[in-house]
């Protein structure tokens, strides 16, 4: 990784004590991209469904710049209170939305705002684990992420 970046191994631990403090740091750089890109996708404006499908393929954008460094993370076992200070600002984000489709009607308010929440970060990582596996290609995966959103958030696929 350090040849990739242009650097020496030493540079590089010179700022990281460890290979596990390094790939935090860049999953936490990652993080800020895929919140930027998010925020850029205009989250407040239409349809939440649409929204939704937008903020997802903004995810999806910003982890596809990166699966070689994504699959090196995944092997690295998460601190939960890192993995959760990781997602809020993307769980903050698809809360909006789906308070949004509830408040509109377009989606199903019978279940609670962070049970979806979990789920469509789950169902997020599970698309993400198929395509990188081999079982789907990216874009099967991503065609099912998006039916499988709709489906759970009582909008029309």
């Amino acid at each position: 990784m350090a040849a990739d970046a242009g650097v020496t191994r030493q540079t590089v631990y010179a700022h990281f004590p460890s290979r596990g403090e390094l790939l935090t740091a860049v999953l936490d750089r990652i993080t800020e991209e895929a919140v930027a890109e998010m925020d850029a996708a205009e989250l407040d404006e239409g349809p939440a469904a649409d929204a939704l499908m937008r903020l997802i393929e903004a995810a999806r954008r910003t982890s596809g710049r990166y699966p070689a460094l994504l699959r090196k993370i995944d092997s690295v076992p998460a601190n939960a209170d890192d993995d959760a200070r990781r997602h809020s600002p993307i769980a903050d984000r698809l809360e909006r939305v789906i308070r949004r489709g509830k408040a509109t009607g377009e989606f199903d308010d019978r279940l609670p705002t962070g049970w979806l929440v979990a789920v469509v970060v789950g169902l997020g990582h599970a698309a993400g684990e198929e395509a990188g596996s081999g079982r789907m290609s990216g874009d099967e995966a991503a065609d099912a992420l998006r039916t499988t959103l709709l489906r759970v958030v009582g909008a029309t696929p």
